[in-house]
């Protein structure tokens, strides 16, 4: 089973009272590259988010998004300055005595003043945020795992049809091959008969130079290779764990043959089928670069 290396994935849940969300995206690359963005006061978990998208996936660009809302008790604590509050009411007490002023001293007047409340931050349990995010990171890579296996198929039956084609186009250049070297033959008795005229015509010459150039533009070496690299893809693409840069190197392969194929060739027709091979192989190429 394949998968693409492109795909999304989100996973959100409730954890010790806070909303926890988190969003993968990812893009082809050629090795895994992660960043995690995600709060700073929980930047303890990043290496885990890390380590737990290294175990799922092999290679691409990836960004992991992180958000995490405020606890259902507060992430601070507000008191009362006693001190402080003690000192400004018996100041207000000693002003309202000395100039006989209206005692309108309230809460809310109180309250006024600076540094009457103590606002603390609540402390954070490191181990719990972090299991809650492993918790909600597994939904989201279960979610962008299926995603990538969903696109996967569809890159694979792609490849699967391309791949029928070159098997196709590759039975049609061995099917023209005995032709090639009877037309040569054909064309090089004519000429030497032209040449030579009224002149017995020497048939082992004739043998010979249609032998050395049928050796000259034999392929049956390259097809058999070809066939074989389409055998390896039908493994590979069937079998189970990252296979993209060992496709990027089975589809050099494929275009060392078909370049052979092409070098060698001396007929029109064959060569339309090495160019229509190619372009399947170039096709299969661009498509490979999206297999993680």
């Amino acid at each position: 089973m394949i998968k693409s290396m492109t795909g999304y994935g989100r996973g959100e849940a409730v954890v010790q009272g806070r909303t926890i969300t988190i969003e993968l995206r990812a893009v082809n690359n050629r090795y895994l590259d992660c960043t995690v963005k995600l709060p700073r006061i929980y930047m303890f978990a990043e290496d885990r988010v890390k380590g737990m998208v290294q175990k799922c996936i092999s290679r691409g660009k990836v960004d992991v998004f992180i958000t995490i809302g405020p606890s259902a008790q507060g992430d601070v604590s507000i008191s009362v300055n006693e001190l402080m509050a003690d000192g400004y009411y018996q100041a207000l007490c000693s002003l309202r005595d000395r100039y006989g002023l209206k005692d309108d001293i309230s809460t809310v007047a109180l309250a006024r003043f600076p540094d009457i409340f103590l606002v603390e931050k609540n402390q954070v349990d490191q181990e719990a945020i972090a299991a809650g995010i492993t918790q909600v990171l597994e939904l989201a890579l279960s979610d962008f795992d299926a995603m990538r296996v969903r696109e996967g198929e569809k890159l694979a039956a792609d490849i699967h049809s391309r791949a029928e084609t070159i098997a196709v186009l590759t039975g049609k250049v061995e099917a023209r091959a005995p032709g090639i070297v009877a037309d040569y033959r054909a064309r090089l008795a004519a000429k030497m008969t032209e040449v030579l005229q009224n002149t017995q015509l020497d048939e082992s010459r004739i043998l010979t130079e249609a032998a050395l150039f049928a050796d000259k533009v034999a392929v049956d070496e390259e097809t058999v290779r070809l066939r074989s690299h389409l055998s390896q893809l039908e493994e590979m693409l069937a079998g189970d764990g990252p296979i993209g840069r060992k496709l990027d190197f089975l589809i050099q392969e494929f275009n060392r043959e078909a370049n052979t194929i092409g070098s060698k060739c001396s007929d029109i027709e064959t060569a339309r089928y090495v160019v229509d091979i190619k372009a399947e192989i170039e096709k299969i190429r661009e498509q490979v670069q999206n297999i993680e």
